[in-house]
């Protein structure tokens, strides 16, 4: 009787449902949890997807409530990415309020001296230093409901009140202004005009543009949304390809 019961025991256990192992969740899945990004494998060619969402945290941590990007994060997927063979392009999706100015621009960076091809898309709003993240990919989308706001640079906390102090804030957004100017089709005489508009923001200095006022100021390339920038991108992938298969060809001629 006793090894009857214990037989009966054991079956019912067997029926209590479990927490699906960690193991057991796909890769995909676990890249989306951990990374914000995706490596889609269903189209013609091999894209990893980048997420920039809410703020780019850079070397001081953002408040718990808060949602960010970690920049130490982000730096390695766009390495890896570029040195990849199985992964042909960059798709990256911003919808980010700014943050870190350093952090941003050191992403921008990386993302404008990439040699494969990288398309942005600005959903939502790609605000502050997010502007500079928008233009470094060598196509640039923004979807029409979304918007980019342009100000100067902007510091909380305590500051000195000295020349020193208003130099360095001077630098730092000719840094900035540099950078866009460089990546984009706006001038540096238009984006500091943006900037220091004193006409638009209640509590605050700069310019606020929808999607198409961004095209039309030739801050963003395109006025599309994600069929547009996917269906770019492969175009750019393609194009790639071509040419490298050019280049090989040529060389074995030779």
């Amino acid at each position: 009787m006793k090894n009857t019961k214990k037989q009966v025991l054991y079956s019912m256990a067997d029926f209590e449902p479990e927490e699906p192992a960690e193991e057991e969740l796909s890769e995909r899945q676990k890249q989306i949890r951990e990374s914000g990004s995706v490596i889609t494998h269903n189209r013609k060619h091999t894209i990893q997807c980048l997420t920039v969402i809410g703020q780019i945290e850079g070397h001081y941590i953002a408040p718990s409530q808060n949602k960010t990007t970690k920049y130490e994060h982000v730096i390695p997927q766009i390495v890896a990415v570029e040195e990849d063979p199985a992964i042909d392009g960059l798709l990256m999706i911003l919808n980010t309020v700014g943050g870190d100015v350093e952090a941003g621009l050191a992403i921008a960076e990386l993302v404008a001296g990439m040699q494969k091809p990288t398309v942005s898309l600005v959903l939502g709003g790609g605000h502050s230093i997010g502007v500079p993240l928008a233009v470094a990919a060598k196509h640039s989308f923004i979807a029409p409901s979304a918007s980019m706001t342009i100000h100067p640079v902007r510091m909380s906390g305590l500051m000195l009140g000295v020349p020193q102090t208003l130099e360095y804030f001077q630098r730092m957004q000719d840094r900035i202004t540099n950078f866009v100017t460089t990546n984009s089709h706006i001038s540096h005489d238009r984006f500091m005009q943006l900037a220091m508009n004193t006409q638009e923001l209640v509590m605050d200095v700069g310019t606020v543009l929808d999607g198409d006022e961004a095209v039309a100021e030739g801050l963003i390339d395109t006025l599309g949304n994600l069929h547009e920038a996917m269906s770019c991108l492969d175009s750019m992938i393609s194009a790639e390809k071509k040419k490298r298969r050019a280049e090989q060809s040529k060389g074995k001629k030779k």
